[in-house]
């Protein structure tokens, strides 16, 4: 039977991160997908580095991620990094209840000329940034390499072993559980994580902004590649993974109400991620019945992949994680 300090099971960007920085610290990892790596909720994922404004309660955690990520991003390479600010719209006498600073509309449309005169103005949120998930999976597959394992689905695990669904067995000191929404319904059905699903586009064409476009029901995030990522859906539906034309259109009309030249963009991907939410929609990290649990980041898994990182990094090395995480055990339900 091999043996590992750690398995990682789930390759997205939460296991994937977490698997990086635990070698950094000279362990010995093998990270377990059941498919191709980043497959599920992250190669859906826009990239948004910004705490979700409906997520409350983790200012600390989002920010210290945020913080991370420069430096992470260089070491992978860039991973199309750029902190390009972010504006919430106003539209319909509703003002975003964000941080940031207010912009009429004279000035939001000279800032950003492609923005639609219809709205009231917007609050600027310079800090905002953004990455490419489906780089940033590229770049720590490529430096994690052999240990990396796709097609390896896992059917039952203990705190120190996993059986995969061939019957071969692998050991480890600690087993870490990151396999997104999936990890309650294959894992360990006792944690409160469930799916939602959330559907993205992709479009090519010239970019309709240059910062992060947000309103209340859409965002729309231009990357200097050329392309231009439109999100997300919110739905409570299960483990359906069907790209539904009608969330195509509705994205489609908020984004073009946004950013009228959307409409002139093409359509290139329409995507569907199940994002693991948990009761008060926070992440779950940390100790639980033996396992190191990275999972339930609901929207912000992008966002707080380096700081979740770090934690796991750190209870698998036997040091203390950062205290941004300690609210956040999965003990708390």
């Amino acid at each position: 039977m091999e043996r590992f300090d750690a398995v990682v099971v789930g390759g997205g960007v939460i296991g994937l991160a977490c698997a990086w920085r635990a070698r950094q610290r000279g362990l010995d990892v093998v990270v377990l997908d059941r498919g191709r790596p980043g497959a599920g909720a992250t190669q859906a994922a826009a990239g948004v580095l910004a705490p979700d404004p409906e997520t409350r309660g983790f200012t600390a955690l989002a920010r210290r991620s945020a913080e991370l990520w420069p430096a992470l991003a260089e070491e992978l390479g860039g991973a199309g990094y750029t902190r390009c600010g972010s504006i919430a719209l106003a539209f319909d006498g509703k003002t975003p209840d964000l941080e940031g600073e207010w912009l009429d509309r004279d000035t939001l449309l000279a800032l950003e000329p492609g923005v639609s005169s219809e709205c009231a103005g917007g609050i600027l949120l310079a800090d905002d940034a953004s990455v490419d998930p489906r780089r940033v999976v590229d770049a720590l597959c490529a430096r994690l390499g052999e240990a990396v394992r796709t097609g390896s689905e896992v059917v039952e695990l203990t705190p120190h072993e996993v059986e995969l669904a061939d019957g071969s067995r692998i050991a480890a000191d600690r087993v870490v559980l990151a396999a997104g929404a999936w990890t309650a319904r294959r894992l360990a059905r006792r944690l409160p994580v469930r799916p939602v699903k959330g559907q993205t586009l992709r479009m090519r064409g010239p970019l309709p902004a240059t910062r992060i476009i947000r309103s209340e029901h859409v965002y729309v995030v231009p990357r200097a590649s050329g392309e231009t990522v439109i999100g997300a859906t919110v739905e409570e539906a299960g483990f359906d993974e069907s790209v539904s034309d009608a969330a195509t259109a509705a994205l489609l009309e908020a984004a073009t109400r946004a950013l009228p030249s959307v409409a002139e963009l093409e359509l290139v991907e329409a995507s569907v991620g199940l994002r693991p939410g948990t009761p008060d929609d926070g992440p779950l990290i940390g100790e639980w019945e033996g396992f190191l649990v990275a999972a339930g980041h609901y929207r912000n898994g992008v966002l707080l992949a380096p700081i979740t990182a770090e934690a796991v990094a750190a209870l698998l090395a036997g040091s203390d994680p950062p205290p941004e995480v300690e609210p956040f055990s999965p003990d708390r339900f």
